[in-house]
């Protein structure tokens, strides 16, 4: 087997200017799309998080943001229709980067 060091091999000949570009290739590669919420998604979504506020259940909220997922779980403390943001665990969501719900 070949023991490959990578870069490692070569990084002393580069300038940090082609690091600095190597290193923001291999982040825009690992960049992720926000995924298409068709309406029915969306429709369960919104149910789902109209019953989590009206039975005051705890939720686990999978949402898109800054091209990554992240999960917040907590009790919906309000939901904001006019401004689109929802609060949870005292973070402020935009409801349109909601991915999915879960009910605990």
């Amino acid at each position: 087997m070949v023991n490959d060091r990578g870069n490692i091999k070569w990084t002393s000949l580069m300038m940090p200017e082609h690091i600095e570009m190597l290193n923001n290739i291999w982040d825009e590669q690992d960049r992720k799309q926000k995924p298409i919420i068709d309406e029915q998604q969306q429709e369960e979504i919104n149910l789902k998080l109209q019953m989590a506020v009206k039975n005051d259940l705890t939720v686990e909220l999978k949402y898109f943001s800054n091209h990554d997922y992240y999960n917040a779980k907590g009790k919906i403390a309000s939901i904001d229709r006019q401004n689109k943001y929802i609060k949870v665990a005292g973070q402020y969501l935009p409801i349109e980067s909601i991915i999915d719900v879960w009910i605990d």
